[in-house]
Parts: C-alpha cells; sequence; structure tokens
C-alpha cells in the first residue's frame, strides 16, 4: 500500500490560511503586518487579506495597531496595521495542541518524500525542534541528494512549519571520517538530543 502524504491544506482548506495559523501559533507573541506575512508563507497579498479577515471572524487572530502619543505623527511605516494570535480565544489552546500534532505528521511526510529524492543513510531532527536553540543545526541529513533538491524542499518545509530551519548535508564518506575523527562540529549535533528517523549506517 502506497504512504499517504499530509498537507495542511487538506485540513484546513487553504494553504494560505493553513500556513498563517502555523505562523500565529508558533510565535504568539509576535505581530506581523501583511507584505511581512506574505513573504513568510509565500502567498499573494490579496490571499493573504482574505484569510486574515476570515481568522479574525474566527476570533484567532486580532488586529493592532502601532501606539504613539497624541498629536505626535507618525512615518508612513508605523501607521501599518499589525496583526497577532489572540491567545485569549478560546479555539487557541486546542488549535496549539492540534498543530504539535499536525507538525508530527509533517515531519513523517518530509522525510518520506525527501527519502524518494536520493539515497538517505541518516537523518534526524535536532535543533530547533527540540527547543535547543543552542545546536547549530536543526536537521541533519547523510546521504546521496542533490543540495538543490534539499533547499528546495527545506524551504516548502519551512512554510508549513511556520519558521527557519538550518539543515546540514553531507555525503557518507565525509560523515563516516569526519566521526572518526572526532570533528567537533559532527559531534556538537551527534551529541545533542535528536530525534533518528533513518539510520542505514550501520
Amino acid at each position: 500500500m502506497a504512504k499517504q502524504s499530509f498537507r495542511l491544506e487538506q485540513l484546513f482548506g487553504s494553504k494560505t490560511r493553513a500556513r498563517l495559523i502555523a505562523l500565529f501559533l508558533q510565535y504568539p507573541e509576535e505581530a506581523f503586518f501583511v507584505r511581512e506575512m506574505t513573504r513568510k508563507v509565500d502567498a499573494q497579498l490579496n490571499s493573504v487579506r482574505r484569510e486574515l479577515q476570515n481568522l479574525m471572524d474566527l476570533g484567532i487572530v486580532c488586529e493592532k495597531k502601532a501606539k504613539h502619543a497624541p498629536g505626535r505623527t507618525l512615518p508612513l511605516s508605523e501607521k501599518k496595521k499589525y496583526y497577532q494570535a489572540n491567545i485569549t480565544s478560546l479555539l487557541f489552546e486546542d488549535l496549539r495542541a492540534l498543530f504539535q500534532k499536525i507538525q508530527a505528521l509533517l515531519k513523517n511526510n518530509f522525510v518520506q518524500e525527501m527519502d524518494t529524492k536520493g539515497k538517505i543513510y541518516f537523518f534526524a531532527f535536532t535543533g530547533r525542534f527540540l527547543n535547543h536553540t543552542d545546536v547549530r543545526t536543526d536537521i541533519l541529513i547523510v546521504g546521496d541528494i542533490k543540495q538543490k533538491a534539499v533547499e528546495k524542499m527545506i524551504g516548502e518545509f519551512e512554510k508549513e512549519m511556520g519558521h527557519e530551519i538550518n539543515f546540514t548535508l553531507m555525503p557518507k564518506d565525509e560523515f563516516l571520517y569526519r566521526r572518526q575523527v572526532t570533528d567537533r562540529f559532527l559531534s556538537s549535533i551527534l551529541d545533542a538530543e535528536k530525534i533518528i528517523m533513518i539510520n542505514r549506517l550501520s
């Protein structure tokens, strides 16, 4: 039986809506302006505005404006409307719990897709995926796979996860050599907490 892939838009009906929700849940304390969000979720301006209105109607997102003293003239950049997750919404905690489960599905789907692009010997999530910001990479991939193919997949994965992802890709021979000589960079990754998704090295 073929493995089924999971996409956020399958559950939420719109890729833009799903990625916006993921962004707000990932950074509930931050406020974003519209053009910033269009870059982060890779969507058209009108689509982002439409979905923002839908999320505000649901009470999931709230609109904010820059604060200023009475009589003070603000530059144009400070007059923009900003949008932020409404953490007081009755749906907020339920959505956050749901997205934690969704992220597990997305990660599994990502690994399965990556495994079809080349020969993967080792794949592990670490760093930001385990809330360790001091680790210098978030994904370690050992295998024979084209750099551009990985970059493209990582770019799409970033939009679905709602945050930037640092990755390290190296061929099997290089990995084995650097592990043998106790390379400092590689050791810092291997010694860190990680979730190993593929291990065919043995």
